[in-house]
This record gives structure tokens, C-alpha cells and sequence, in this order.
């Protein structure tokens, strides 16, 4: 791909939405060269479960119906945080710099 066939990442807003470092508020300016976008997932964990042979001894339909149950007490969105996150940052240099050498601090 050529420097001409360029285009924005999506995550990068409109040419007249003003954007802001999410660590500092310092204003960003796109194009510029003074930010990072940084965008995290994670996923749970994604390995198949282990059954005992003592689980599949248990009646099927109860822990269905139990599982259901107690999902009814979550909103779509929060059942799909548990599974899978997706967070876009926005950092200006001086805040990426520290970022990137402590992500966790």
C-alpha cells in the first residue's frame, strides 16, 4: 500500500470532533504526530472446559435451566463483557511513553 492510499484507522473520529490524550486531557491533533491509539482486547479464557466424569452424571436439563436462570439476572452487555472486551485509548506521546513501560501500574 502506498503513502497515497492511506486512510485513518476507524477508531480515529471525525476531522471536526476535537480528541483528548485519555490519561492527561492534553487535546490531540491527528495528523500531527503527537498521539497513539492503543486498542486492547481480551478474551476469556478460551480453552474448551474439563468435564469430570461425575458431571456428566448430573441431569442435563436441571443445569440448563439453572444456568439460564442465572443468567437472566445479567443485561446482554454484561454477559458479553465476560467473554470478550475491546477498549480503544487514545494517549499523547508523554502519557504513552509511561504507559507503555507500565501498562498494569
Amino acid at each position: 500500500m502506498s503513502w497515497d492510499q492511506y486512510s485513518p484507522p476507524p477508531e480515529l473520529p471525525q476531522d471536526d470532533v476535537p480528541l483528548w490524550c485519555d490519561r492527561c486531557q492534553r487535546e490531540l491533533h491527528p495528523g500531527k504526530g503527537d498521539f497513539y491509539l492503543v486498542r486492547i482486547e481480551a478474551f476469556a479464557d478460551p480453552t474448551p472446559p474439563s468435564f469430570t466424569f461425575e458431571d456428566l452424571q448430573r441431569d442435563v436439563r436441571h443445569e440448563i435451566r439453572s444456568l439460564l436462570d442465572e443468567l437472566r439476572a445479567y443485561s446482554p452487555q454484561e454477559l458479553m463483557e465476560q467473554v470478550y472486551r475491546r477498549v480503544i485509548l487514545y494517549l499523547c506521546t508523554s502519557c504513552y511513553r509511561q504507559w507503555i513501560e507500565n501498562p498494569l501500574g
